[in-house]
C-alpha cells in the first residue's frame, strides 16, 4: 500500500503553467503505473496522463501535444505534470493515483490509491 499526496496547484492566468508533484510513500513505487485525473465540479473523474511502470505516456485528447507531459523519477517517488499553455476549462481538482498492476490504462477502476487532490483554476 502506498499514500499520495500532490502540490503544485494554484491559480494561474489563461497561457501560463504550473507544475504539479506527486509524492508515494512504500517501496513498491517503481512498479506502479501512475496517472494524473482531475475532477470539475458536476462533472465526473476523468483520466489526464498516465505513465506505466516502464516509462510509456499517454494522454488524453485534451492534453495531448505538448500541452501536458508527464514524468517520474523512481529515486525520488516521484511523479509530475508540467501543464503549459493552461485554459480555462483546464480549471479542476487534479488527482494522483496509483495503478498496482503497473499497465497504465485509462480506466479509474484500475487505481487502488489516490491523492487528496489539489485545485488547479485558471483565469480567463
Amino acid at each position: 500500500q502506498i499514500q499520495l499526496v500532490e502540490s503544485g496547484g494554484g491559480l494561474v492566468q489563461a497561457g501560463g503553467s504550473l507544475r504539479l508533484s506527486c509524492a508515494a510513500s512504500g517501496r513498491t513505487f517503481s512498479s506502479y503505473a501512475m496517472g494524473w485525473f482531475r475532477q470539475s465540479p458536476g462533472k465526473e473523474r476523468q483520466f489526464v496522463a498516465i505513465i506505466t511502470r516502464y516509462g510509456g505516456q499517454m494522454y488524453s485528447t485534451d492534453s495531448e501535444g505538448d500541452r501536458f507531459t508527464i514524468s517520474r523519477d523512481n529515486a525520488k517517488n516521484t511523479i509530475y505534470l508540467q501543464m503549459n499553455n493552461l485554459k480555462p476549462e483546464d480549471t479542476a481538482v487534479y488527482y494522483c493515483a496509483a495503478d498496482p498492476s503497473g499497465l497504465g490504462l485509462s480506466e479509474l477502476e484500475w487505481y487502488k490509491y489516490w491523492g487528496q487532490g489539489t485545485q488547479v483554476t485558471v483565469s480567463s
